[in-house]
C-alpha cells in the first residue's frame, strides 16, 4: 500500500500520542490508582470530623500572666495550656489586653480562646526562639521555633475574636520600592543593615550574609540544628505549624504579621478553618496566608485573607522528598472566602510532589489579587493533581490572569537542591488533569485564561463553562489536551488575538461570545496542533476569523 507524506505524518503523530499516553499511565503512583473511583461530588462533599471540648476553663492570669505588653508571658500561657490538658482538657481563656509572649505549644483537648480585645503579641527577641527541625516549602529544614506549635495532637483549637500577631517585621527583609518614602525612613531608623546597593533593608548583618551567600536551610544527612547558628536570623518562622494532628479548629481569630507563612498545617486531618482573618503586609516575603500541606479532610470557609503571597494554598511536599513522603492534600472544601491582596486567591503548588485531589472550591471572591485560580509546578516536582472543582468564583481587578496554569514555575530559594529538568516523562513529571470550573466571573484582568503545560506532559481534561471575562487578552493556550470551553463570554481591550493556541490537542469551543470587531478570533501557532473545534459561535463579527503562524494550517481547526 502506498502512503503519501500526509499519511506518514498522521501515523507518526498518532504513534507519538499513544506513547505519551502509555508513559503517562506508567508514572501514576499506585497510591493514586486506588482513588480512581472518586465518590465525591457537589452533592456528596468530603466529611470533616469536628472538635469538642469540656467547658472547664483555665485563665492564664491564674499563672501570673500580665496584660501590660511588657511582661513576657511565655511560661504562664504554656503552663495554663499544659494544666488544662492534663486535667482532661477544656478552655484556656485569654481576656482583653496586650499579652507579650514567646513560643506557645498547643495541647490535645484544649481550646485556646481569645476574647475580643485580646492580643497575643509574639516577642521580637529572637533568642526566645530555638532553632528546630522543621518543614518549609516541602523540605526538612532548620527553622526558628514557630510562635504557635503543635505536634501529634488530637482535638485542639484556637477560637474567639482576638488577635494573634507574629511581629514579622522584626524578621523579614524589605526593599525600598515596596514601601512609601516615610515607611522606608522609619525602617532605616529602626536599625538593621542595608544591601550594598542601598535598596534592601535586612534585620541584621547575619541575615544579610546568609542572603548574599545563598546559604541553605536544608537539614541534609549529617547536619544538626546547631550547625545553623550562624544564620539563625535568616530562618524566619511560620506563625503557626501543626504537624501530624487530628481534629483542628481555627475560628474567629485574626492571625497577622507572620515572619513567613502564616498558618501551616502539615500531615494533618479533619481541619475546620472558619471565619478567621489572615493579614500580612503586601511586602511580606513568603507571606502566604494558609498552606495546607499533605492534609486530608478539611474545610476553609467564610474567612478573609489579605496577604503578601499566595492566600489559600494547597501543597504536598517538594521534589524527591515530597514524592517519598507520598501524602496528598485531599478531600477538601474551600468556600465563602474573600481574598484581597495575594499572589493568588486559591493556589495549588508549586510544592505538590505528593499530589492533590478531590478539592471543591465555591462562592469565593478575589478582589485585587495578582491571579485568581492559580496552578503551578515545574519539571522535577512530580505528583498528580486531579479532581479539582470550582464554581461561583467572583473576581475584580485581577492584576494578571484569572485562571492560570503554568508548569514552568520556578523561583530559586534556600530549600532548593538539584533536580532533573530534562523534558522526558519520569517520576519528576508533574501531572495536572481532570478539573471542572463553572460560573467564573472576572471583571478586570490582563488575561482571562492562561495554560502552559509541558511538551512531554500536557495539562489534560479541563472544562471551563458558563463564565464571563472582562480582560485585556482572552486566552493563551499551550501544551493542553482535551480542553472544553462552553458558553464563555469575553470582553477584551487588546489588539491581540482573542485566543492563541500552540502545541495543543482537542480543544472545543461551544457557544463562544465576544465583542464585535475583535482583530483576530483564533490564532494558531506551530505545527503540533490538532482537533480544534468551534461551534455555536458567530464568526462573522470578528475582523479576522483565523490567523496562522509558524507552520499552522487551516486543517487543524474546524468551524461548525
Amino acid at each position: 500500500m502506498f502512503l503519501n507524506n500526509k499519511s506518514i505524518e498522521f501515523i507518526k503523530e498518532n504513534v507519538k500520542r499513544i506513547i505519551l499516553s502509555f508513559l503517562f499511565l506508567s508514572y501514576i503512583p499506585s497510591s493514586y490508582a486506588q482513588n480512581a473511583s472518586n465518590t465525591y461530588s457537589w452533592d456528596s462533599l468530603p466529611k470533616i470530623k469536628e472538635t469538642e471540648f469540656k467547658k472547664d476553663t483555665v485563665e492564664i492570669t491564674t499563672f501570673q500572666a500580665k496584660a501590660d505588653g511588657i511582661t513576657l508571658n511565655t511560661q504562664a500561657i504554656n503552663d495554663a495550656i499544659k494544666t488544662c490538658s492534663l486535667n482532661g482538657g477544656g478552655v484556656v481563656l485569654v481576656r482583653k489586653g496586650l499579652w507579650l509572649t514567646g513560643p506557645i505549644y498547643l495541647k490535645s483537648n484544649v481550646n485556646l480562646h481569645l476574647h475580643r480585645g485580646a492580643t497575643l503579641l509574639f516577642t521580637a527577641d529572637k533568642s526566645q526562639y530555638k532553632i528546630v527541625a522543621g518543614d518549609y516549602e516541602g523540605r526538612s529544614v532548620a527553622r526558628n521555633e514557630s510562635p504557635i506549635n503543635g505536634t501529634d495532637l488530637e482535638n485542639c483549637a484556637i477560637t474567639g475574636e482576638g488577635i494573634i500577631d507574629g511581629n514579622g517585621d522584626a524578621w523579614r527583609a524589605v526593599g525600598s520600592s515596596q514601601l512609601t518614602a516615610g515607611e522606608w525612613k522609619s525602617k532605616l531608623a529602626s536599625g538593621g543593615v542595608l544591601s550594598d546597593d542601598g535598596k534592601t533593608w535586612f534585620p541584621s548583618q547575619q541575615y544579610k550574609d546568609a542572603h548574599v551567600l545563598g546559604k541553605s536551610m536544608l537539614l541534609l544527612p549529617g547536619k544538626k540544628t546547631e550547625d545553623f547558628a550562624d544564620m539563625k536570623d535568616f530562618l524566619r518562622p511560620n506563625l503557626m505549624v501543626l504537624k501530624n494532628c487530628k481534629r483542628i479548629l481555627l475560628e474567629g481569630v485574626i492571625f497577622q504579621n507572620s515572619a513567613a507563612w502564616c498558618l501551616h498545617p502539615v500531615i494533618s486531618e479533619d481541619l475546620t478553618i472558619r471565619k478567621i482573618t489572615v493579614k500580612n503586609p503586601h511586602y511580606a516575603q513568603n507571606g502566604d496566608g494558609l498552606d495546607l500541606e499533605s492534609c486530608k479532610n478539611f474545610i476553609v470557609e467564610n474567612s478573609v485573607f489579605d496577604v503578601g503571597d499566595d492566600a489559600i494554598c494547597i501543597k504536598s511536599g517538594k521534589d524527591e522528598e515530597g514524592r517519598k513522603r507520598g501524602i496528598a492534600t485531599e478531600s477538601g472544601i474551600i468556600r465563602g472566602n474573600v481574598v484581597y491582596s495575594g499572589h493568588g486567591g486559591v493556589v495549588v503548588g508549586s510544592e505538590m510532589s505528593g499530589g492533590a485531589r478531590n478539592i471543591f472550591i465555591e462562592n469565593c471572591t478575589f478582589l485585587g489579587t495578582d491571579k485568581g485560580l492559580r496552578f503551578k509546578s515545574t519539571r522535577g516536582r512530580g505528583g498528580v493533581v486531579e479532581n479539582i472543582f470550582a464554581r461561583n468564583i467572583f473576581m475584580n481587578n485581577i492584576a494578571q490572569e484569572a485562571i492560570f496554569f503554568d508548569m514552568f514555575y520556578f523561583v530559586k530559594f534556600a530549600t532548593d537542591s538539584e533536580r532533573d529538568q530534562t523534558p522526558v516523562v519520569n517520576e519528576g513529571t508533574p501531572i495536572f488533569k481532570n478539573m471542572v470550573f463553572d460560573q467564573v466571573y472576572c471583571n478586570g484582568a490582563n488575561k482571562g485564561i492562561f495554560i502552559r503545560g509541558l511538551s512531554e506532559m500536557h495539562i489534560q481534561n479541563i472544562s471551563i463553562s458558563n463564565s464571563v471575562f472582562k480582560v485585556n487578552i482572552g486566552a493563551e493556550l499551550a501544551q493542553i489536551s482535551n480542553l472544553k470551553l462552553n458558553n464563555l463570554k469575553f470582553t477584551t481591550t487588546s489588539s491581540s488575538p482573542l485566543v492563541t493556541i500552540s502545541t495543543s490537542q482537542n480543544i472545543t469551543f461551544n457557544g463562544f461570545t465576544y465583542d464585535p470587531e475583535v482583530p483576530v478570533l483564533i490564532k494558531l501557532e506551530g505545527r503540533d496542533i490538532g482537533g480544534i473545534s468551534l461551534q455555536n459561535t458567530d464568526y462573522s463579527i470578528a475582523k479576522k476569523r483565523l490567523e496562522l503562524k509558524t507552520g499552522a494550517t487551516e486543517k487543524m481547526i474546524v468551524f461548525r
